[in-house]
Parts: C-alpha cells; structure tokens; sequence
C-alpha cells in the first residue's frame, strides 16, 4: 500500500509543485480501483484514483475531460500518470445521494434531490452526447441487443439458476431475444451513464448533485439511467415518488432536447428497461451474496424480490415473453423470498455473540457467561502475516495487514465455512430464545489473522442478524499499539 501512495503522492507533486501535506486511503468499493483523499497545507483536496485496467482509466478521462468542457457537473481530471495508471480528479466530498436520503428520509428535500439529480442527467445524456466520440467508449459502442442479453443472462446465471427451479431453458433464452430484440428498437439513443445510483451521486452544500463513476457508459436508450436511479433498490423509494419522478424526468428531457415526446410510448420502453435493470440487480446480489458469500449483498436480495414482485404486478411489457413471464413468477414466490429473509433480532432479542481473538501462546478466553460451549476457530492455518517484517507491529485492522490476508492467502475461503457454521447457531439462538454464544478465533500471537476474523464474523452477523455483538481482542487489550484500536466493541 505504501508503494500506492508513494505513486499517488508522486502524480500529486508533478501536478502541484509541492507534496501533499496528508494522504488518506479512502474504503475500497465494489471495484479494483483504489481511491486516495489528498490534502495541501490550506485544506484543499482532491482526489487520487489507481486502476491497472488502462482502458477503464482511458474512457473515464475522454468522457470526464468531454463533460467538463460542457460544463456538465462530473469532476475535472487534473492531472494524469505516464502509465496511465493513475490521475487526479476533483473531490465533490463523500456525501452521496443515498447517504442524504438514509439521513433525511423521505421529505421534501430529499425529493427535491432525487429530482435534480434526474434533471442533470438530462442534460448530461443530451448534452453530453454532443460530438462525443463513442469509439472511445470502454466496451460496446452502443447499449444494443448484446448488452441487454448479456444483462438477462447475468440474472440467469447468478440468480435464477441458484434457485434449482425448474424452467424452460431454450423458450427463456427464445424469450430474452425477443425483449432484446424489442428494447433496441427505440426512438431516442443518447448518451447512457450506464449505472446511474444514487451512491455514484455526490451531494455538495443543499442542492448541489455531481456524477462519478461513468466510464462504462455508451451510447443507448436514456430510460435505463432513470430506471436505475428511481428503482434501485437500496433506496427504495416510495411508488407515488417513482411516478412522479419519472414525469419530473420526460420534462427535463423535453426541455434540453427541445422536442415533446409520446409519453405512452417513452414509459413502455422505461418499463421494459426497469424490469432489465431489476434483473441484473439480482445477478449482482446473487453473484455478490451466493457466490462470494457477502452478507450485505444477501440481505438486499428479499427487497430486491420485493421490487420485483410489485413492478410485474403493476405493469406490462407490451410483448408476448410466457416463460419469462412465469419464470418471473416462480421468483417472486413466498417461499423464494423466504429463503433469502434471514431471522433477525429486534430489541427484545436476548442473544449476545461474544467474539474475541487471542493467542494460543496465552490460552484460550474464559467463557462467563455459565453455559459453556460455542465456536473456536483455528487460524493458524492460515498464513501468517507476521512472518513478514512489515507487518511485525501492525494489526489486523491496518490496511496492509486487510491486503495481505485478502489477497494473498485462504483467509475468505475459510471465513465463508465459519459462516455457514455459525450462522445456523445465530439463528437458532433467536427463534429460541438463547442469550449467549461465544466464538473465538485463535492464531500465534493474536495479532493479525485473528483479529481479521474476528471482525470480519462481526460484520457479517450484524447486516444478516441484526444481532447484539460483544467484539474482543485479548492480546490488544494488553497492548498499547502506535495505531491504537478500541479494546472492546459492543453494539
């Protein structure tokens, strides 16, 4: 990591004359990219972004430098690597959208945001399209028949065929043609962002909406960009706002391309682009959850179902697809949704999970809660990032400790068993009533692959469970460390 931001830092100062005064390593995303808040002495930051995927990087700085000259509101890059590994590019802040709608709720403001951001689009998918060179875009040129397929047959593959329900195979794949075939044939083809969320909506002062995150972005229908910020289902937004919003939209859209449109036919397209964008939001959470085994993905799946279930219920596609349709059907089903809905605590749930590390060196904690029993974790499997002398005074909670077990060793292999393991206890524990299970996870010194662990079981349990977690490492209550950690943590 320290390679990184020496890279990073060196782009800053070919750019800026001066170093940068702070470096802050900003949370990975879904994403290989790395992201880094770079500082000078008068506060000011900008952001620094490295990605080895050079086309990535490329379609990126093309579209970003095309808007800026336009004035659309996306950040200016700066300043760019040799390589092209690495470039500077403005920092809107980390204020996003969805961060002020879960803070806000649904109010008035709240709304009026949603209602900007859509406005901005826009303009950016008219405007923005204006002599841009789609030659330079990152994969296709255009959002045809082939990413549309590709987009159902993501949903086939990492959702529906993980629920083991029996289909017609050959009728569906008849069937994605002909929506494929369907969806193409539209009127209107601008500039598509492509995942157009509201976590790739940044928020500065009251009002003030700016878009990232576009370099997959082609040319294609506009309805799918506002498909996939009013139906993402992270926001959840209420259905009266949905309408509203849409029609918010077809103004806006009018207005910039200076033409009135035939609104019947502009939503029937919008609904067809829905249900694409419903669908491959499914294939994330699936591949994502089921296949990666990250709980906050698996979580979203029953709202994601639930989505589903009240678009079909509530519109029509306006073409003849049975097996798609009763495909659809099987999905949304009660014992479907079931399946994904874990058993969750509330405030009258009595279960604790009390997950420590230690040191097998120092013996293996008390258990005091009286019953006994429980989990205890080996990791000494595991290859131990202690061996390395960079990584001798660190801890698991240090970025390059987080690295070297993610990415270097079984570490996820392994948790994904714990998982499944301790799982069937929590939910145990909750239906029936139990306070206490202990879970401890061991290695040599207590140091790093432990306290990994540790708080990785921790976060899982609490986005599946909701569960009430007593978080201990034992070596690091003895410690005093130079980047020191809580000693304990109970939520």
């Amino acid at each position: 990591m320290q390679a990184l931001i020496d890279a990073v830092s060196n782009v800053y100062r070919q750019w800026k004359g001066t170093d940068p005064s702070q470096v802050d390593i900003i949370e990975q995303s879904g994403s290989d990219r790395r992201y880094f808040r770079l500082h000078d002495k008068a506060g000011q930051t900008v952001i620094g972004t490295y990605g080895l995927n050079v086309p990535e990087n490329e379609a990126f700085i093309y579209f970003a430098g095309h808007f800026t000259e336009k004035e659309l509101p996306v950040p200016r890059v700066l300043a760019v690597s040799e390589d092209r590994t690495i470039y500077l590019q403005e920092d809107f802040g980390d204020i996003s959208l969805l961060n002020r709608l879960e803070s806000e709720g649904f109010t008035d403001t709240s709304y009026a945001l949603f209602r900007e951001s859509l406005h901005q689009l826009a303009r950016l998918q008219v405007q923005g399209d204006e002599g841009l060179d789609y030659d330079r875009c990152l994969t296709n040129k255009e959002f045809g028949r082939q990413a549309i397929m590709a987009d159902f047959l993501y949903f086939k593959y990492y959702f529906l065929d993980a629920l083991r329900k029996p289909y017609d195979k050959q009728q569906l794949i008849y069937d994605f043609e002909a929506l494929s075939s369907y969806l193409t044939h539209t009127e209107y083809k601008y500039f598509l962002f492509r995942d157009f969320q509201s976590r790739n909506i940044l928020v500065t002062g009251e009002s003030d909406v700016h878009f990232i995150d576009f370099q997959g972005g082609m040319k294609g229908a506009p309805q799918y960009d506002v498909a996939s910020a009013i139906w993402q289902a992270r926001a959840n937004l209420p259905d009266e706002w949905k309408s509203k919003l849409l029609e918010d939209y077809m103004d806006s859209f009018e207005s910039f391309t200076g033409t009135s449109i035939d609104r019947d036919s502009f939503r029937s397209q919008y609904n067809g682009y829905v249900l694409i964008r419903l669908l491959q939001v499914l294939g994330a959470y699936g591949f994502r959850g089921l296949f990666e085994r990250k709980a906050q993905f698996l979580t979203s799946i029953p709202a994601a179902l639930q989505n589903l279930r009240w678009f079909i219920e509530n519109n029509h596609l306006g073409i003849s697809v049975p097996e798609f349709k009763r495909v659809l059907s099987v999905c949304v089903a009660d014992d479907v949704i079931e399946r994904f809905t874990p058993v969750q605590a509330d405030e009258s749930t009595p279960l604790v999970v009390r997950i420590c590390s230690f040191s097998y060196k120092k013996g293996i904690p008390g258990d005091s809660s009286g019953n006994g029993g429980g989990f205890l974790f080996d990791m000494r499997g595991i290859d131990n990032p202690g061996r390395h002398d960079e990584y001798k005074e660190i801890h698991g909670r240090d970025r390059a400790v987080i690295e070297y077990l993610e990415r270097q060793t079984r570490m996820q292999e392994f948790l994904n068993s714990v998982f499944d393991l301790v799982d069937i206890s929590v939910e145990a524990y909750i239906q029936r009533g139990f306070a206490n299970l202990f879970v401890g996870f061991g290695c040599t010194g207590g140091q790093h692959r432990s306290v990994y662990a540790a708080d990785a079981l921790a976060r899982h349990l609490r986005n599946k469970y909701k569960v009430k977690i007593d978080l201990c490492h034992v070596v690091q209550e003895a410690k005093s460390w130079k980047n020191p950690i809580e000693k304990k943590e109970s939520t």
